[in-house]
């Protein structure tokens, strides 16, 4: 059996020291925003769910109190504009340093890693499937979404087709998950109990399955 991490009291209690904090948490919506788009290892939605959380806590001061009379808390209708516009002008910031720099950034290593090979072959397709709507499907494909948008550039896509395809696709999107999340906080706190108990099996299943394999592959490897 493992023990695990995931206390719900310590969760509401790091998010409630920021929810009077908006400056705070604005700029780490831009700081982790643009991590995501340039395919750093920050989950898109676990940002947004969070920033959710945070403006439930300071739009119910009953159950999560200001630190003192008066502190200013999240606005919910600020910080889903912050979110939309710090994914849309990361995303077009990837889009803009495939254009103009795309020649260059073809014959480094990091892309040969990061977009050559199989990713670089499924966006051709899509862009031959799909043409420039390709740009908005990106958006929601987490492991093509910073290779997607850098190929929108370097293949030449405008950058009014762009903007448009993927700023509806965000503007669609991002406020909607961020307003949710702070209209229900509520539930989503409740669940979390439930949730650590998924995590658990889900580990559980992960680490059983790498054991088995471990155990096939030396019990299969040839005798030298």
């Amino acid at each position: 059996m493992f023990d695990i991490e995931f206390s719900q009291q310590a969760l509401m209690t790091f998010f409630s020291q920021y929810a009077y904090q908006p400056m705070y948490v604005y700029g780490f919506i831009v700081v982790f925003m643009t991590a995501s788009s340039f395919g750093l290892p920050v989950p898109e939605e676990l940002v947004l769910i969070s920033a959710g959380l945070v403006a439930y806590m300071a739009h119910t001061p009953d159950k999560f109190p200001p630190p003192y009379p008066g502190a200013e808390g999240v606005n919910v209708y600020t910080l889903a504009m912050v979110c939309f516009l710090a994914v849309f002008l990361s995303d077009l910031l990837v889009y803009l340093i495939g254009k103009f720099f795309g020649g260059k950034i073809i014959k480094t290593k990091f892309f040969q890693k990061q977009v050559a090979g199989k990713s670089f072959d499924t966006i051709n397709s899509w862009f031959q499937k799909y043409g420039g709507f390709a740009c908005g499907i990106f958006r929601f494909t987490p492991g093509l979404r910073f290779p997607g948008h850098l190929s929108c550039g370097l293949l030449g896509i405008p950058a009014w087709k762009f903007m448009a395809i993927d700023g509806l696709a965000a503007l669609v999107s991002v406020p909607t998950q961020v307003y949710f999340v702070a209209t229900y906080g509520d539930i989503i706190l409740s669940k979390l109990a439930e949730f650590k108990m998924y995590v658990g099996i889900a580990l559980a299943v992960i680490l059983s399955v790498w054991a088995v394999k471990r155990i096939i592959q030396r019990n299969t490897k040839p005798v030298s």
